[in-house]
């Protein structure tokens, strides 16, 4: 670890210098001496960094987005070139080039992170080896010996021995139960971020080899970080847990507010917007307003979510427009209390004929025939009388199956001729 951190000395005075800045204005509250100063400027010197880094994170969210939805493809190409790496490979990178997406986007912060964390170590091992470095000098070198975090020196790490940590005038009890706690509540800060990512902002309706890696990574990383954190000063370990923090407030407040298309945040997240929207009848903002846009947009590609949000808007008589603004529309209502059944667009639903009884479509061939298909009671001796002298004038053939208008009260069906009488 002391070889990697040399690699990133030519950045540990700009991260020295920022340490004792904001170092000067802590000591003025808390006293220059105490761990309060600066351990409180380390955890600034964590913001500053993940406030400089926001765009990156920006970034993986896309990457990470563009990955998922890439996911089916990915997976047809490995079953189509599963015998063959190099092609597979080939149509990865090309697969990527058309989409413009990047893998490695998604490590971005962590990267972006690392030049920072291993000059942190190079400064903090420093301190405790009594050696200046970038800009601190030797006050400030025997002040941060002096700081102690729940009485663990900041130089101090739980693989130290007994002497090195006496020397830093320190308890080895207290240097490892602190060291353990916070080691702890790193790896938990950790699995937690994972969890909720693979929990609440995952599409729950794509299943493919990248979920089972990230759901791999959610049990690994906290062993990693636990393994090598017995390595890791208490100032490291301190500016390790203040960004893992970070990292999980800031998942939280994306999958709050803008979830992954498909997964159960979104699904939480329709809910309350559909609810809001239905109160007041409008959306509040501009972000409000693409989301709509985006699920308007996509019309039968939406999924289960989106459709129940827009089935929900037409229900409460609103129609949602393709600028992401929604309306009120009457029709929509009163389409809805007519058939139940909800439309996208706000236009009442057309109706589908309704299914006539078995009788009437029996007696549909009939009538275009031009045969009555009933015949009420004052009628039916005249049409018999008329019917028996239209037998004598055209007698029917025997076996022809023909059915004159006396016989419409008969069975349907070919009647059996009669068998001629002998003369």
């Amino acid at each position: 670890m002391d070889t990697i951190a040399s690699l990133f000395s030519f950045i540990t005075t700009p991260v020295s210098w920022v340490i004792v800045q904001f170092h000067s204005v802590y000591g003025a509250i808390f006293g220059p001496d105490t761990g309060w100063a600066w351990g409180l400027s380390i955890v600034s010197l964590v913001i500053v960094i993940r406030i400089c880094l926001i765009p990156l994170f920006v970034k993986q969210i896309k990457a990470t987005r563009a990955m998922q939805t890439l996911q089916p493809e990915m997976k047809k190409i490995q079953e189509r070139y599963k015998n063959d790496k190099q092609r597979q490979s080939e149509e990865m990178m090309k697969l990527y080039k058309e989409t413009g997406t990047n893998p490695l986007s998604s490590c971005l912060p962590i990267l972006a992170q690392s030049p920072f964390f291993f000059a942190l170590y190079h400064v903090l091992n420093s301190i405790a080896s009594n050696d200046t470095v970038g800009v601190i000098n030797e006050r400030l070198l025997a002040s941060a010996q002096k700081a102690h975090i729940f009485g663990a020196p900041l130089a101090a790490k739980f693989t130290d021995s007994e002497d090195k940590v006496q020397a830093l005038q320190a308890s080895l009890t207290d240097v490892r139960v602190v060291t353990a706690i916070m080691i702890i509540l790193m790896s938990l800060s950790q699995f937690y971020t994972q969890r909720q990512l693979m929990t609440k902002n995952v599409d729950t309706t794509v299943k493919t080899p990248f979920m089972q890696q990230q759901k791999m990574l959610m049990y690994v990383f906290p062993i990693i970080f636990a393994v090598f954190g017995i390595n890791f000063p208490v100032g490291v370990l301190v500016y390790w847990l203040t960004t893992n923090v970070w990292t999980m407030g800031q998942q939280m407040y994306v999958i709050h507010n803008n979830p992954t298309p498909g997964s159960k945040a979104q699904a939480a997240y329709l809910e309350r917007l559909s609810k809001h929207v239905t109160k007041h009848g409008k959306t509040r903002n501009r972000r409000e307003r693409a989301i709509v846009k985006a699920i308007v947009v996509k019309g039968r590609d939406r999924n289960e979510y989106e459709r129940k949000f827009i089935n929900g808007l037409n229900k409460a008589g609103l129609a949602a427009q393709s600028d992401g603004t929604v309306i009120k529309s009457e029709a929509t209502a009163a389409a809805q209390a007519e058939d139940g059944t909800p439309t996208t667009t706000g236009a009442p639903k057309r109706q589908q004929p309704k299914r006539q009884p078995k009788s009437k479509r029996q007696a549909a061939p009939a009538k275009a025939a031009g045969e009555p298909t009933s015949l009420t009671k004052t009628d039916q001796p005249q049409d018999d009388a008329k019917a028996a002298g239209g037998a004598k004038k055209n007698p029917a053939k025997p076996g022809s199956g023909a059915r004159s208008k006396a016989q419409s009260g008969q069975r349907k069906g070919p009647q059996r001729p009669k068998s001629p009488s002998k003369k």
